[in-house]
């Protein structure tokens, strides 16, 4: 339902992601891993269509989101790094703006609206102007217009931020949700905890360049059953020269396949292994 086909985006002389290769398809949450600087917010950006490939394309659902920026939209519910309100509109008034750019008709919204304030507990302050919220309030109201128009794919860049362990639990049950029914999570997160409970895959990004893809369990087994936490094991691959001069003698292939013994292949999915 995601697909990055030898994905390029360079800043001027700075190349940010690096020849990406994924497809992540239905009913699999995908978590992105990587230090700051990465690459991973400009590929959530990409997938979103708020940055376009310098080279390669991105496909949501089928749709180029590039070329086909409306189709792509409408199949996506997006949560940012930093959650972003109207100051001057309620939260409920955010949400009706956000339900009528998505085209749901009044009753729908309606229900909706009152859907995801139950599911948030947001009735305490969601008619409240937002300028009084605070950063795990916003974040709560950014998950629900996210998903008023329940779209297939769902994709969150750092989505626990500000939000307290009852909220946090809240927000993973619902990706677990969307998952379960039969929908795509993209992932972009630095809490390695939650990567590792709830993803079904991870990727790792070092450099704008893909260097390992797979299960946590397959990680451990290439770090020769290394029994060490996620976290451990992800700042000895991100600070190891020796990883990161293997990936660079094979840009399209990620580590799991550059130290392995088997050759490797042209295509990166979630769902091979």
């Amino acid at each position: 339902m995601i697909d990055f086909f030898d994905v390029t985006r360079s800043y001027g002389t700075k190349t940010a992601v690096s020849h990406l290769e994924l497809h992540i398809p239905a009913s699999q949450l995908f978590a992105f891993l990587g230090p700051n600087g990465a690459g991973k917010t400009t590929s959530i950006r990409m997938s979103v269509g708020l940055l376009r490939p310098s080279e390669g394309r991105v496909c949501v659902c089928g749709y180029d989101t590039a070329t086909q920026s409306r189709d792509a939209s409408r199949q996506v519910g997006y949560v940012p790094d930093q959650p972003f309100l109207y100051d001057k509109l309620s939260g409920r008034e955010f949400l009706e703006f956000v339900g009528r750019l998505r085209g749901l008709p009044s009753k729908v919204l309606r229900d909706r609206i009152e859907r995801e304030t139950v599911r948030f507990e947001l009735s305490d302050f969601l008619d409240e102007w937002a300028e009084n919220y605070s950063h795990g309030m916003k974040q709560r109201v950014v998950f629900a217009s996210a998903v008023l128009h329940d779209p297939p794919v769902l994709v969150v860049d750092e989505p626990m931020v500000g939000l307290d362990p009852k909220n946090a639990r809240l927000a993973k049950d619902l990706l677990r949700e969307r998952v379960a029914a039969g929908g795509v999570v993209f992932m972009s997160t630095h809490t390695l905890s939650i990567a590792e409970e709830i993803g079904d895959r991870i990727g790792i990004i070092h450099q704008g360049r893909l260097i390992f893809f797979g299960s946590v369990a397959e990680l451990r087994v290439l770090k020769e059953g290394d029994h060490r936490s996620l976290e451990q094991i992800f700042l000895d691959l991100t600070n190891g020269d020796q990883y990161s001069h293997a990936a660079s003698q094979d840009r399209s292939a990620p580590l799991s396949h550059v130290v392995g013994e088997n050759p490797p292949s042209n295509r990166v999915s979630v769902a091979e292994s």
